[in-house]
């Protein structure tokens, strides 16, 4: 590092980036939502974790427009939605100043239509100051919820987010997480998060919850997403991609794009890799009786 340059730490830079985008979004007539991260009310988060990104959700119809403008402005692309999750909700963007932002097409476990959910969370937002700059960001009842969503999908570090959001909750707020959640049609997930997905082992997503919030084989996770298709259509693209090779994931491992070579290599490698998977579990569910 030279003497003109400063190491600025990660949550004011987190903050900036914050402000970057809605700056980038008012001047392009773009609605979004800053959620995690920065913009969690104090409440939900007396820690102040910042993340280690910028979450955005955006009204759908709004998303191609921010895609253009953020490509325009600095940002290139890291991870597409088709190869990001295995909800294919987000899509990754870094910029050399302002770091990674992960723009959300829709929220993972929330199971109405999009820009209905978007609505919803859309009509009962307020406004906050991240560096100086008004964000628009979900109620307090609807950060909670998004917490408690989120956490079902992430790592041990968000149990306090479901143990604060949701366990020490006023009862008054935890009535109105419930009908938003209802609103949203978000039973399951929310379940997973809070310990009681048993109950909805007859809906069509709870294996993909189960496997997701409780981990499984990369087979058993294809063959979950199958069944959690809303639609024979949206079924038969989620087969049809499961021979396909994550580039995106095969050059984050690789620290570089692949080459050809590379990912006809990968592609022969992933049934192996599921044929071992699914041997190791049968090993293990024999071992068990």
């Amino acid at each position: 590092m030279s003497e003109s340059e400063v190491s600025v730490p990660l949550a004011v830079r987190l903050r900036f980036g914050h402000a970057a985008v809605q700056h980038l979004a008012r001047e392009i007539g773009v609605d979004l939502l800053h959620i995690k991260g920065s913009a969690v009310d104090p409440l939900l988060r007396p820690g102040g974790y910042a993340g280690s990104d910028v979450d955005v959700l955006v009204r759908p119809a709004h998303v191609a427009v921010l895609d253009r403008a953020m490509r325009q402005h600095g940002w290139r692309l890291y991870s597409s939605f088709e190869n990001g999750s295995p909800f294919g909700h987000a899509q990754t963007y870094l910029h050399d100043v302002w770091g990674y932002v992960d723009v959300h097409r829709f929220f993972p476990g929330i199971r109405i239509a999009p820009d209905r959910a978007f609505e919803r969370l859309w009509a009962d937002r307020r406004e906050i100051e991240i560096a100086e700059t008004g964000c628009q960001v979900p109620s307090l009842t609807a950060q909670g919820v998004l917490l408690v969503l989120n956490a079902a999908r992430s790592s041990v570090r968000s149990k306090p987010d479901v143990r604060i959001a949701w366990h020490e909750a006023p009862l008054e707020r935890r009535a109105e997480m419930e009908a938003l959640v209802a609103d949203l049609d978000a039973p399951v997930a929310f379940a997973a998060a809070t310990g009681a997905l048993e109950h909805y082992r007859r809906e069509r997503d709870y294996g993909l919850w189960r496997i997701v919030s409780q981990g499984g084989s990369r087979s058993a996770e294809w063959w979950a997403r199958v069944r959690a298709a809303p639609s024979l259509g949206v079924a038969i693209r989620v087969v049809a991609r499961a021979p396909l090779v994550n580039v995106d994931h095969l050059a984050h491992r690789l620290g570089r794009r692949p080459s050809r070579a590379e990912i006809v290599a990968e592609f022969f490698r992933r049934p192996a890799r599921a044929v071992r998977e699914a041997w190791q579990g049968l090993r293990r569910v024999g071992a068990s009786r």
